[in-house]
């Protein structure tokens, strides 16, 4: 069996990125590497024994790849990753009393409720929630 391990988002500022993945949407800090001077290597995950095994790596935007991708996806409105949740109505109120910016409040996309917010680091990221 093949598990996912770890995925990354690209971002514009690593320490900005851990800052919201932690303390807004309240993700814990998995792995925090400095090298002195260097782009600190950071891993985020779920609180609390969620997801023990994936973690999710805070990676530099910057450079003639990424930029031009986060770019892309950002101004054609796509996530760059889609996050589960169990009340999507209540987290959208949570986020949007922490200033999150959502350019529509939650809608029904086919078997989920969905909405998206801007992560203030360069990104798109969307929150569902199946529909019952």
């Amino acid at each position: 069996m093949i598990k996912v391990a770890m995925t990354s988002v690209f971002v514009d500022d690593v320490a900005k990125a851990h800052a919201f993945y932690t303390e807004v949407l309240g993700f814990e800090t998995r792995l925090h590497m400095d090298p002195g001077g260097g782009t600190p290597f950071v891993t985020v995950g779920a609180r609390e024994g969620a997801q023990p095994d994936l973690q999710l790596l805070l990676e530099p935007g910057q450079g003639p790849i990424a930029e031009p991708y986060r770019t892309a996806l950002y101004e054609a409105g796509i996530p760059c990753i889609v996050f589960s949740v169990d009340d999507l109505p209540a987290e959208y109120e949570r986020l949007r009393g922490l200033g999150v910016r959502f350019p529509h409040p939650p809608r029904e996309q086919g078997p989920v409720l969905a909405a998206v917010f801007d992560d203030s680091v360069g990104n798109l990221v969307q929150l569902t929630q199946p529909r019952v």
